[in-house]
């Protein structure tokens, strides 16, 4: 029994393999991507609109305002890379209604690779609202001796993110898998529902840390360096 797509191998030449998580993540990629496609080649900005297109804006309109909501004040600057972030987990997990679907975030590389994503977009994210010298100067605020914390502070939350995920979307599938063992029939059904419920909540989860940690990287320390930045109101 494969719990993971990891185990799922198509194709291997020596060490080289082709497993199940890279077709997976590849196939999702390219639907996403090819869906993304029909539905904006038609976008009306007046007038009646598609069902899609409302769909659409729907979504990124909730999407911008949780950006907003976590302290981001212009969401458009970040709504393409968590935007992404989110719809791809929530994908994922939305999938495992095929059959003989594993989802790729139930691999540890997957959620690693999503964590490595995030992990180098903050600092960029915070150098280009802040410079390169003033992102920089944020690691050894508010003195030179938190420097070694903060970048473990940096590591350690990037490992969290990728374990995070890959623990509960493995465990989802390894309670599914013994349910379909000993009963076959109704509660694998409960189950897949419960774990539809959790994988948009750990999509959600996922993408507010992300943009919580583009929020201490930009808006926060913006304020302490930024000479546009609102002074604090006196008491």
């Amino acid at each position: 029994m494969n719990l993971t797509s990891d185990q799922q191998i198509f194709w291997q030449y020596g060490f080289v393999k082709l497993n199940g998580t890279m077709v997976t993540t590849w196939a999702l990629m390219l639907a996403m991507s090819l869906g993304a496609k029909l539905i904006t080649r038609k976008l009306a900005t007046d007038g009646e609109v598609s069902r899609w297109q409302a769909a659409l804006e729907i979504i990124v309109t909730g999407i911008g305002e949780q950006i907003k909501e976590v302290g981001l004040s212009h969401p458009e600057k970040y709504l393409g890379f968590l935007g992404t972030l989110f719809l791809f987990v929530a994908t994922a997990s939305l999938c495992t209604v095929i059959p003989g679907y594993m989802p790729p975030t139930g691999s540890l590389s997957t959620t690693a690779a999503l964590a490595l994503c995030v992990f180098i977009a903050v600092p960029l994210f915070g150098m280009r609202q802040l410079g390169f010298l003033g992102y920089l100067r944020t690691y050894v605020e508010p003195t030179p001796i938190m420097l070694p914390f903060n970048i473990i502070s940096e590591i350690s939350r990037t490992l969290a993110l990728a374990v995070r995920l890959f623990g509960n979307m493995m465990s989802g599938a390894m309670i599914i898998a013994i349910l379909l063992t000993i009963t076959p029939y109704l509660f694998p059904i409960v189950m897949t529902a419960l774990g539809l419920l959790t994988g948009m909540v750990q999509a959600y989860i996922f993408s507010i840390l992300a943009a919580v940690y583009i929020a201490a990287a930009t808006v926060v320390r913006k304020t302490k360096h930024s000479p546009k930045a609102e002074p604090a109101p006196k008491p």
